[in-house]
């Protein structure tokens, strides 16, 4: 019995013996590790946060009528360029009821009232002409007579305005032709002949006629992240990207951060505008949609490596990398970082343009190189 227990034991011991011993070959079969590396490069690194927005005039003026009716004519079409006080529409106007009623009984009342002051100054001329009256009493009924006068002449102008909206002698008053206030291009036409139109005025906004505006002044108006926002100011620098425009990019200076956020969607958006700088000759229409890369930090031509390659001491957090000192054999260099765009970052100090780099994630570097391919 107890001989086969020894038998047992010793088995066990040869087989794990014998196991180490397969275990130690197999290992030094392996081959070593070879650390593959990577180089310093001179690259120009931005970097920017992105805001998304529209091109638009800075300033459109929305032409408005300034009497109620129907569209008579319309003289313009989108696309044209007026200049100010050229003709826009012709309006005709439909006459309130209670308004023409009230205006025709004015002036049958005015002349009545005519009527009456001609006789009475007819009485007293004969009077003043036979020396009975003073020429007091002749110059009060020629006076009332005069007025009376005035006064039916204005009330049959105030029937032909109601009727009409406008009159003899108003001349450029007249208000049935709208015309442009401004120089400009016409964005947009949203009336048709036969289309009624309500008057602007205090209690009424009116209807909108034409939209004209200077499409040589256009402005990138957009909406940016509050997580963001902080990091901007006015006069940055701004690169707009039009999405109808291809291989185009315009330089724009931010000129207006709104002071109060509007949630959208669960999240809080600024507004934010950007004069574009260099439109030069090309036609952008409003209302385009557009991107715009507001710069938050640029290096110009500086040495950088891939961020990717920088590891970080786990007591000091300093970055560092591992730079090649023979075959396979790598000292470890403190860096002091600069600018980063998330892929490149900046080396101000700890390396130089011939150090190569270690690349402590193997994966990385064969990585690159199929994206490249693809």
């Amino acid at each position: 019995m107890k001989r086969g227990v020894t038998i047992t034991i010793l088995i066990l011991i040869a087989i794990v013996f014998f196991g180490a011993l397969y275990y130690l070959y197999a290992k030094n079969q392996e081959s070593p590790v070879v650390f593959k590396t990577d180089k310093v490069e001179n690259k120009t690194i931005v970097k920017n946060t992105i805001a998304t927005g529209n091109i638009v005039p800075d300033e459109e003026v929305l032409i408005k009528p300034n009497i109620s009716g129907i569209i008579e004519a319309v003289y313009i079409k989108a696309g044209e360029h007026i200049k100010a006080g050229d003709m826009i529409a012709k309006i005709k106007v439909v006459a309130n009821v209670s308004s023409l009623s009230n205006t025709q009984n004015q002036v049958q009342t005015t002349k009545i009232e005519l009527d009456n002051q001609e006789k009475m100054y007819q009485r007293q001329k004969t009077l003043f002409d036979k020396g009975v009256i003073s020429a007091n009493d002749h110059d009060a009924a020629l006076l009332n007579y005069k007025q009376a006068k005035q006064n039916y002449a204005a009330s049959k102008q105030s029937l032909d305005i109601v009727k009409t909206g406008t009159t003899s002698g108003l001349g450029q008053y007249a208000n049935t032709v709208i015309r442009s206030t401004v120089t400009g291009m016409v964005l947009d036409v949203p009336v048709k002949v036969g289309n009624q139109v309500i008057e602007s005025n205090n209690f009424n906004e009116g209807t909108t006629i034409a939209s004209v505006a200077d499409v040589g002044r256009m402005i990138f108006v957009g909406k940016i992240d509050e997580s963001e926002v902080g990091k901007i100011k006015e006069k940055m620098a701004i690169e707009i990207t039009i999405g109808a425009i291809e291989n185009k990019k315009f330089d724009a200076n931010l000129r207006y951060i709104a002071p109060k956020g509007i949630t959208e969607n669960g999240a809080i958006q600024f507004e934010i505008k950007a004069d574009l700088a260099n439109k030069d000759a090309t036609f952008i229409r409003a209302g385009l949609s557009a991107n715009a890369s507001i710069i938050l930090e640029k290096a110009e031509k500086v040495m950088a490596i891939k961020e990717s390659l920088v590891q970080f001491d786990q007591k000091t957090q300093k970055p560092y990398v591992d730079v090649q000192a023979g075959p396979q054999k790598f000292i470890r260099k403190d860096l002091t970082l600069g600018v980063s765009d998330g892929i490149y970052v900046q080396v101000k100090s700890g390396l130089k343009s011939s150090d190569k780099i270690k690349v402590w994630n193997q994966g990385l570097l064969s990585d690159d190189k199929e994206d490249k391919k693809g």
